[in-house]
């Protein structure tokens, strides 16, 4: 099961990403944010301070509400708009890549 967070201002394709990704027996939670919001994260998590793509945190399987939780991959829209046309690709291809890349990251 995928849950998708996002604000309305970012557009995002729920039933893409969905259809995109089958997890079976796990929950993945995916949330959409801004360059300020991605920048403190990064700050706090990675001592970094810039606004990263992408980040991904590993629950190891932790039950919540009956649902196993395999973790939580943050994505920030404005980076992933900057890539797209740096790559000058689609934004919603854009952000299935960067979601491949947190889920690779939460199974290793």
């Amino acid at each position: 099961m995928i849950n998708i967070f996002s604000s309305s201002r970012y557009r995002i394709n729920r039933k893409k990403i969905k259809d995109s990704f089958k997890i079976d027996n796990y929950t993945i939670n995916i949330s959409f944010v801004g360059k300020n919001k991605m920048r403190s994260l990064s700050k706090n998590y990675k001592r970094e301070e810039i606004a990263l793509p992408v980040l991904s945190f590993p629950y190891l399987g932790e039950k919540i509400e009956n649902e196993n939780l395999l973790g939580e991959i943050v994505i920030c829209y404005p980076q992933a708009v900057l890539l797209a046309a740096e790559r000058n690709r689609r934004v919603e291809e854009i952000i299935l890549q960067l979601i491949k890349h947190g889920v690779e990251n939460l199974v290793k």
